[in-house]
């Protein structure tokens, strides 16, 4: 293929990552948004007119805020000429935002945009069921007195139980299985131990443990002005256990296979609240302009797989974008890939290095090659950061980028799976 001009990610800033229900519960996903949006604004040499687009992933869009994007544009003072646009592709919304744009700076639509993501699944609600709506229609239908009292009478307790948003959003509706059941999956179909998940676990929080109290962490995170007052802010992720042990870990039940299961939550991400954005042009105008750029997006890929093993939607990926030019993971300086549970991991990196398994599902004669565990989410993931759905896919660029510029890197991957059966594999650069 030809070579085609990179995409210039000038700057980008991300919330703290906090645990759902705790610190961000009171803060909704359009005005959690608005914070990194408005600091970029603040930071960069552009003005606020020069932005032509807003793209935010966002999946468990808010009813009061539709189409969540162009509330948050409005909120950080986009001019009303910034169009705006809200995307989702499940986990990978935030990376959805990142190659909408790249297809709309390179085709001429727009020049320069901000992109990213945000998401507070704390508020993603309780919904009623089918009796209990049925019966608020009932109610509104019954004119006359004695009406009413009859549809009165017939309520029962039974018609208040909920449907819990976030349980039903994380279940495929095609396969019937929720996130932790395909994580399972992948267990059985590896081999691999609770004692490797585990394991993997416990190195997640180390590395974000280290990464937060040196400092890098904090390098990406902007803090957020905690309401009623905005007299304190949320300066850190919230979600590293810092004297986490393989004892507490071997102590937790399986979660998603109550009897022979090996997934807890110990060994899953959390769900979590955050936003992050990246302000986004051609590479050409940003030299043109002058611009200090933290790195590039060189070149994306999507790829679909059977929704019950999406867990390995890293390795479909990344297989086309290798295939496309010439990679193999030995090419990839640092690899980011996102931690839903430790079993999709250590799964994707045995499919990774297998020939059989390239052979046999991705078309090709020879494995992608191993992955080398010391530049493999060297800061910890999400097990430890959390996983803010529409938003985790702009933080993996993110971090990304600033480690390959913190140790004068090159190239790294920033990879992960998508609910529903899919995968994305995003290569960046930084010169």
């Amino acid at each position: 293929m030809s070579e085609q001009e990179r995409l210039a990610i000038v700057d980008a800033v991300r919330t703290p990552l906090c645990k759902a229900g705790g610190k961000m519960r009171g803060i909704q996903a359009d005005d959690l948004g608005v914070v990194p949006v408005k600091e970029l604004l603040a930071r960069s040499p552009l003005d606020a007119e020069d932005i032509d687009e807003l793209i935010l992933g966002c999946v468990g869009q808010p009813a009061h805020a539709a189409n969540i994007a162009r509330v948050v544009a409005m909120k950080a003072a986009l001019p009303h000429s910034c169009i705006a646009s809200t995307v989702h592709r499940n986990c990978a919304s935030g990376m959805e935002s990142l190659s909408s744009a790249y297809e709309r700076i390179l085709c001429g639509s727009i020049d320069r945009a901000i992109v990213g993501g945000t998401e507070s699944m704390s508020n993603i609600p309780l919904y009623y069921g089918p009796k209990m709506t049925a019966f608020f229609e009932r109610m509104m239908r019954s004119k006359s007195f004695f009406k009413k009292i009859a549809t009165l009478c017939s309520f029962r307790p039974s018609f208040l139980k909920p449907i819990i948003g976030i349980q039903l959003g994380l279940t495929d509706p095609v396969c019937g299985l929720n996130m932790g059941q395909t994580a399972e999956n992948l267990s059985r179909e590896f081999h691999i131990s609770r004692e490797q998940q585990d394991t993997y676990a416990l190195e997640s929080h180390r590395r974000a443990s280290a990464a937060q109290k040196e400092g890098r962490l904090g390098e990406e995170i902007i803090p957020v002005p905690m309401p009623p007052k905005y007299e304190q802010s949320i300066e850190a992720d919230d979600g590293i256990r810092h004297e986490q042990t393989i004892e507490a870990l071997q102590k937790l039940r399986p979660y998603f296979d109550r009897s022979n299961g090996t997934v807890t939550v110990g060994n899953a991400c959390p769900i979590t609240d955050g936003a992050a954005a990246m302000l986004v042009m051609k590479e050409s105008e940003a030299k043109e302009r002058e611009l200090p750029v933290l790195g590039y997006l060189k070149d994306f890929c999507y790829a679909g797989l059977e929704p019950e093993r999406m867990g390995l939607g890293p390795v479909y990926a990344t297989a086309k974008i290798c295939q496309r030019h010439g990679y193999s993971m030995s090419d990839f300086e640092l690899i980011e890939l996102n931690e839903a549970f430790a079993a999709q991991v250590i799964a994707c990196e045995q499919a990774f290095a297998s020939d059989a398994f390239a052979q046999k599902h991705l078309g090709m004669d020879k494995a992608l090659g191993e992955i080398d565990r010391e530049k493999l989410n060297v800061n910890g993931g999400a097990i430890a950061l959390g996983h803010p759905v529409g938003t985790t896919g702009a933080r993996l660029v993110i971090t990304l980028l600033k480690e390959l510029r913190r140790r004068s890197m090159q190239r790294g991957l920033a990879t992960l799976c998508i609910g529903g059966g899919q995968g994305a594999a995003f290569v960046v650069e930084v010169a």
